[in-house]
């Protein structure tokens, strides 16, 4: 099962300052001893007992997994490489898989992003590519909003409009509660610049990052 939403290309701004709305900035740093204090709490409700031998340590390990999830990598900034001979090529980098958390339910979804952008003597360092998608994985997501940040972000750092994104995402929130289909799958693309007005372009993108999915 494969639901597809396209949303509309938005307009990248140039300056990082300038592109990163509300939404986009980290919130403050995870109060690590409340969120311990509260695990526990969520344990004597569901019946637990956080003293049992099992127990005795999980609101700690849980508030420090949720510090270190929520925490921003600074190395995600990227680096772009001048390259007089890369020109008006076409750049896919795919398999950037991430896990992030459905604000809705607090349930982890497992996002797999493919990026695409045209080069125009310049190209972005590679690994940067996957820095980004978890700089904004690590945080409370929809795929739909995850899918244009990371699409803003590469336009910003090409210098470029031209940029599409492709996501592919299991939620357990719909895979484990609800009505519990373990095979659906949501996709959702990102297209701006040229990849929205050229078909052909689009066409070879999209090919390019579903050629060989069965789901």
């Amino acid at each position: 099962m494969t639901t597809e939403a396209v949303r509309p290309p938005e307009t990248a701004q140039f300056s990082r300052a300038e592109s990163q709305s509300p939404e986009d900035v980290p919130g403050s740093p995870v109060n690590t001893p409340l969120v311990a204090g509260l695990i526990r709490e969520l344990l004597i409700a569901l019946g637990e007992d956080p003293q049992r031998e099992g127990l005795l340590d999980t609101p700690a390990r849980v508030a420090s997994w949720w510090r270190s999830f929520l925490s921003p990598d600074p190395s995600a900034m990227a680096t772009r490489f001048a390259d007089t001979h890369a020109s008006d090529q076409l750049v896919v980098v795919g398999g950037l898989n991430v896990w992030s958390l459905c604000e809705h339910h607090l349930l982890p979804m497992q996002l797999d992003a493919h990026v695409g952008y045209l080069t125009d003597g310049t190209v972005l360092g590679l690994s940067k590519f996957g820095r980004i998608a978890q700089r904004y994985a690590g945080r409370l997501q929809m795929q739909e909003r995850f899918t244009r940040q990371l699409a803003d972000e590469v336009a910003t750092a090409v210098g470029s409009h031209d940029v599409a994104v492709t996501v592919h995402g299991v939620h357990l929130c719909m895979s484990m509660r609800g009505v519990r289909m373990e095979s659906a799958r949501t996709s959702t693309v990102h297209a701006a610049g040229r990849f929205r007005t050229d078909p052909l372009l689009s066409q070879q993108f999209l090919t390019l990052t579903t050629s060989g999915r069965t789901t």
